[in-house]
């Protein structure tokens, strides 16, 4: 049974990088299509980012104004999203979701069907 698990969270500053990190057990990678998802206190989950089988990607406009980089290392079974000059707005409980791959990526969550338990990112001086 595939498990995504999220890794990379924590404590920054704001203006600092982190790069998460979503690996898997039971399964590879390399056949997803894998989306990276956030979601703050009394907010809906939103999309951010994803990146197909393929490598093909897609960036949320509203979110990541060009501060999400998205990246796959499939010898390492693993995406990564590393998200630049953080601000508070960016804390939320961060999501990486998986799909076998229809050729494309996308942001709606509804639409994968693995998902891991979420790393926290807080953003504070």
């Amino acid at each position: 049974q595939l498990q995504l698990v999220e890794s990379g969270g924590g404590l920054v500053r704001p203006g600092g990088s982190l790069r998460l990190a979503c690996g898997a057990s039971g399964s590879t990678l390399d056949y997803l299509d894998i989306g990276w998802f956030r979601q703050a206190p009394g907010k809906e989950r939103e999309g951010v980012s994803c990146i197909d089988s393929r490598g093909s990607t897609m960036v949320s406009v509203d979110s990541g104004n060009g501060r999400f980089t998205i990246s796959r290392d499939n010898a390492k079974n693993t995406v990564y999203l590393r998200i630049d000059s953080l601000s508070p707005e960016d804390a939320a409980v961060y999501y990486c979701e998986g799909r076998p791959t229809k050729g494309h990526c996308t942001l709606e969550s509804a639409r994968y069907d693995y998902w891991g338990q979420g790393t926290q990112v807080t953003v504070s001086s």
